[in-house]
């Protein structure tokens, strides 16, 4: 009887060892599968998704061959830690409230024209005056980018530039022949920004808006004219509701901007910075800088199936005109003294810059 009582409790005590093991394999397991759930969400806290706002449509060359390349080229110099959506044709932000959308954090990345708001950009307005010659979208957005970090504007510190990039030099489209100075007196033509200006004083009525109302208001006669790059007439189909090019590069070049808000850009791990970095310097020299002009060359071609009439301006001509703008710049080397910059040295960097890289890109 003693011996089956003490066989009895070794018995116990044995399989109470056993539990107790079994015990400790559960927490182990137990432990070891939140550890292995809780590793994913790790990585994704730090996947960075960012929004990014533009005005162009989906079907435009700035999206598809600038705007998503680019995206895609930072996921993967970042390893799918930073990946950017895009939100084209004004369906985050109109184009006029990009800037202030990105600073405010509305868009964390913007992509728009700083003549949509102008006087906010008031140095940067510089790169936008009539009566500075550019060979090309390529030596415009050349001057525009190195001018900017030569310059370093205040206006624009409160986001982070990515890159900065232009249109080159622009071009009447009327409904309307003009071919000389007389034939614009009165005539409506959308522009903004410094273009309006222009065309204010060569006897024009300027009327302001984006891009992708042009259109409409053409087919509808708001407006008879735009000033603006050629690639308009196929990117935004103007062709269509235009029936004459007037050739004059002295009065247009506009600006665009890919910036970030601040706040998100300083949250970013430094090596990430630096990759992005790297991919807005490639975009910038092989599709940025250049992507007007070969929008440029194939809308020509799509304007003389249409039809288009062009007209080249005489030399007399062109000159009276120039005549006429030279006072915006130096209305802009005033408004620059006012604001305690030295707008003679703003205004010769850029003719400078301009001399040099319409050699290197004629």
């Amino acid at each position: 009887m003693k011996k089956r009582l003490c066989k009895s409790i070794k018995l116990r005590s044995i399989g109470k060892g056993i539990l107790l093991g079994v015990l400790a394999l559960s927490l182990l397991f137990v432990s070891g599968c939140g550890q292995t759930a809780s590793a994913p969400a790790e990585t994704k806290s730090q996947t960075v998704e960012l929004k990014l706002a533009h005005f162009f449509p989906a079907t435009h060359p700035a999206e598809k061959e600038l705007v998503q390349p680019w995206a895609k080229a930072i996921d993967t110099a970042t390893e799918g830690r930073v990946k950017i959506t895009s939100y084209p044709g004004q369906t985050l932000l109109q184009a006029d409230a990009v800037y202030d959308g990105v600073v405010n954090g509305i868009a964390d990345v913007g992509l728009s024209c700083f003549s949509y708001t102008r006087g906010s950009f008031p140095v940067s307005e510089v790169f936008e005056l009539p009566g500075i010659k550019y060979a090309n979208s390529k030596a415009a957005s050349k001057v525009a980018w190195e001018g900017i970090k030569e310059l370093n504007p205040k206006e624009v510190q409160d986001t982070k530039l990515m890159m900065v990039f232009t249109t080159g030099p622009g071009d009447l489209y009327t409904k309307e022949p003009v071919r000389a100075l007389k034939d614009l007196k009165g005539l409506e033509i959308r522009a903004t920004g410094l273009s309006a200006k222009s065309l204010a004083a060569l006897g024009a009525m300027p009327v302001a808006m984006a891009q992708s109302e042009a259109y409409e208001a053409l087919s509808k006669g708001v407006v008879k004219g735009n000033l603006g790059p050629v690639e308009v007439l196929q990117g935004w189909k103007q062709a269509e509701v235009t029936k004459y090019v007037t050739f004059s590069p002295f009065l247009y070049n506009n600006l665009f901007y890919v910036t970030m808000n601040l706040d998100k850009w300083n949250s970013l791990d430094p090596k990430d910075q630096k990759a992005i970095e790297m991919v807005n310097q490639k975009f910038f020299e092989e599709v940025a800088m250049g992507l007007w002009d070969k929008q440029n060359e194939s809308a020509l071609k799509y304007a003389a199936e249409k039809g288009m009439e062009v007209i080249t301006l005489s030399q007399e001509e062109q000159n009276q005109w120039i005549s006429l703008i030279k006072p915006i710049q130096d209305d802009f080397v005033t408004q620059m003294n006012q604001k305690g910059e030295s707008g003679q040295e703003i205004l010769d960097k850029v003719k400078n810059l301009a001399d040099q890289y319409n050699k290197e890109y004629q």
